[in-house]
């Protein structure tokens, strides 16, 4: 095992720009618009390659079944899939409410996990915000009646971010990105998505967008997202699933891969490289690591700022 560089798994969604490929240089070939890039991805839907060494051109997946649960660490080897699923994503239009599912829903109605995610501000338009929980308790028949009348961003709560911002959105959080925002967001290893507005838009195909009333309505839950406030460094979000960790490098710093969990590093500013067993892998803005478990300490060199998540979920035998 060691320290593997992964390429992403790149989405054209409608609303998504052109930063990832001009400004951050990922390599998105025919991909246009560039709206997210699954930076840590093992989902089917899109799964993130092997960009190095003896695993080079292999999936995340096919590297990890080589490697064995052991990659994964005690805490990762719980789940009965792999736990998380990192995004970057650059919004140059508003993206739809949408909710998303928690376990119990998702594993009867969508056959994989719900979604509990973090949303961290790499940069943002002046003005740019998003939209997160309601102002005020509805009633099913009220939320129904606001996603069909098209009515629905009279009652959500909005919020003007900044860069460093950071949100926890839990499972059942109505919620929405704004545009001019560029986000990375840490997630539970889930594609389930609810929309309930999208301005009225239409596909690809001419038709209007798709809203799914019905499940929006059974899962949605009438509360804010946790705002995080970020002055400095160090712990960003926590939840059962993930912890997410802040860093900022300008020289050397080490990072322990533990027997416990997988560290994945994102670096959201800056470039530098990680350095173990005698080897230096470079890194710049927007590229990813994953450091398989039991890899032990790696030294991060550079200047640059990093989010560093790692799977926070105890093993028991209630493990999702």
């Amino acid at each position: 095992m060691y320290p593997a560089k992964l390429k992403p798994a790149f989405k054209n969604y409608l609303w998504g720009g052109v930063r990832l490929r001009d400004e951050f240089h990922l390599d998105c070939g025919a991909c246009d618009p560039v709206a997210e890039a699954w930076v840590l991805s093992c989902h089917p839907d899109g799964p993130s390659v092997v960009a190095n060494g003896e695993q080079k051109g292999k999936t995340l997946q096919e590297a990890l079944e080589v490697w064995g649960a052991a990659a994964l660490g005690t805490r990762g080897a719980a789940f009965k899939a792999f736990p998380v699923l990192i995004k970057l994503i650059d919004a140059k239009q508003n993206l739809s409410v949408q909710v998303h599912p928690d376990n119990e829903y998702a594993l009867a109605h969508e056959g994989e996990y719900g979604k509990t995610e973090m949303w961290y501000v790499v940069d943002c338009a002046p003005g740019a915000f998003l939209y997160h929980g309601f102002q005020r308790k509805l009633s099913r028949a009220e939320l129904k009646e606001r996603m069909q009348s098209g009515t629905l961003l009279d009652v959500l709560h909005k919020a003007e971010v900044k860069k460093g911002d950071c949100f926890l959105i839990e499972a059942g959080t109505v919620h929405a990105i704004g545009a001019g925002l560029l986000i990375a967001e840490v997630q539970q290893n889930s594609n389930t998505t609810y929309r309930m507005y999208d301005y009225g838009r239409v596909g690809a195909d001419g038709k209007r967008r798709i809203l799914h009333i019905d499940k929006a309505a059974d899962v949605a839950v009438p509360a804010p997202a946790k705002r995080v406030e970020c002055s400095g460094f160090g712990r960003l979000a926590q939840c059962k699933y993930f912890t997410v960790d802040r860093m900022a490098v300008s020289g050397e710093t080490g990072v322990e891969a533990g027997a416990d969990s997988f560290v994945c590093l994102l670096a959201v500013e800056g470039s530098g490289e990680i350095r173990w067993n005698e080897k230096s892998y470079p890194f710049r803005r927007g590229e990813c690591y994953f450091l398989p478990a039991g890899l032990g300490e790696v030294s991060v060199a550079g200047a640059c700022t990093l989010l560093k998540t790692t799977v926070s979920y105890q093993p028991d035998s209630k493990a999702p």
